[in-house]
C-alpha cells in the first residue's frame, strides 16, 4: 500500500482502541470501496465534534455547552457525587436509570508508571467540590483494575480526611451467571461484600 492518502487513513484508524493494522485496512478499504458517503459522514461528524464538544465546567464529562445536561438538571440530587474514570463509565451508570445524583469525571486514573498522578486527574478539584457543603456522600465508581483500585484508595483516603462520607461500588457475581464459571476473585469479593 504505497498510496500516501490511503496509508494516512489506515494510520489514523489505528489510533482507535483495539484497532490494529489489518482491521484499520479493512475499515479503510470498506469505506473507500463500498461506502464513500459513510466516509464523508464520519469525517464531517468528527470535525463537528472536535470543534463543538468540550468538557463540562463542573463535572468534566463531554458537552457542547458550559454545563452538561446532568449538571444543569435541577432535579438531580446534589447531595450525591459519583466519581467515575471516563464519560463512557458515566454513560454506563446513566443507562441503569437508578442513579439520580451528580458526577465527577476524572478523565483517567492514577498510573504512576505513566506519569499520571493526582494532579493529572483533577483530585484537588474533586476534593474542593466534595467539600463545598452540598455533598453528603461521594460514591467512588472507578474500575476494578489495579489502577482503578489505587485511584479509589487515594481519593477515598483524601475525602475521608476531610470528613466526607465515601462509599465504593459493590462487587459481586453477575446476574444470570453460574458460580462454577465466575472467577475466584469475584466470588471472594461477593462473599466479603455480602449484605
Amino acid at each position: 500500500m504505497s498510496e500516501p492518502a490511503l496509508q494516512r487513513l489506515v494510520e489514523s484508524l489505528r489510533r482507535l482502541p483495539g484497532v490494529g493494522v489489518k482491521l484499520a485496512q479493512r475499515m479503510a478499504f470498506h469505506l473507500l470501496q463500498h461506502d464513500r458517503d459513510g466516509a464523508r459522514q464520519i469525517a464531517d461528524a468528527l470535525q463537528q465534534a472536535v470543534a463543538a464538544v468540550r468538557h463540562c465546567a463542573r463535572c468534566h464529562t463531554f458537552t457542547e455547552g458550559a454545563l452538561c445536561s446532568i449538571c444543569a438538571d435541577p432535579s438531580r440530587d446534589a447531595r450525591l457525587l459519583c466519581v467515575v474514570e471516563t464519560p463512557a463509565d458515566q454513560a454506563a451508570l446513566e443507562r441503569t436509570g437508578t442513579y439520580r445524583g451528580l458526577y465527577f469525571v476524572l478523565m483517567g486514573r492514577l498510573s504512576p508508571l505513566d506519569g499520571i498522578g493526582p494532579g493529572s486527574i483533577g483530585a484537588q478539584e474533586l476534593l474542593d467540590r466534595a467539600s463545598d457543603g452540598s455533598v453528603d456522600e461521594v460514591i467512588v465508581a472507578t474500575n476494578f483494575t489495579a489502577e482503578g483500585e489505587a485511584t479509589a484508595h487515594v481519593l477515598g483516603e483524601a475525602l475521608k480526611a476531610r470528613g466526607i462520607r465515601v462509599t465504593r461500588l459493590a462487587r459481586g457475581v453477575p446476574i444470570g451467571s453460574e458460580l462454577e464459571y465466575v472467577d475466584l476473585g469475584t466470588i471472594a469479593h461477593a462473599l466479603i461484600d455480602r449484605r
